[in-house]
């Protein structure tokens, strides 16, 4: 019997010192997160203010900028008259420029457009 009463001594024992581990790591942690809060308020508080509705950015009194379609077309590349071959600082400095037609391709009916396999459709 001597031996079950020491082993519920030990249980309970240890048991108590899990306990106030637990407690001690708990407190440190809400400790830790107060202190983070704090740093927190402190830190939102040096930062400055929003800015107010008369610096916020206007629309132009053109109105709106809207977006812009060029169809470009590949610059040829150009031949040196000795056969030789060009160096960059040689060569046009964009790879492309605006196409004499300037009208966008429209789906044509009858076609599958971007979906299917790209054949002939249906008429």
């Amino acid at each position: 019997m001597d031996t079950i009463a020491t082993a519920y001594l030990a249980a309970t024992g240890r048991s108590a010192l899990a306990f106030v581990a637990f407690v001690v790591v708990g407190v440190v942690l809400v400790g830790a997160l107060i202190w983070a809060v704090r740093l927190g308020i402190r830190v939102r508080g040096r930062e400055p203010a929003p800015p107010q509705p008369h610096e916020q950015p206007q629309m132009p009194a053109s109105g709106p900028v809207r977006e812009t379609h060029r169809a470009r077309v590949p610059n040829e590349m150009p031949q040196s008259a000795d056969g030789e071959r060009l160096t960059p600082h040689e060569l046009r400095p964009t790879g492309s420029r605006d196409g004499d037609d300037q009208s966008r391709p429209r789906w044509d009916r009858g076609s599958s457009g971007s979906f299917g396999s790209g054949g002939p459709g249906v008429r």
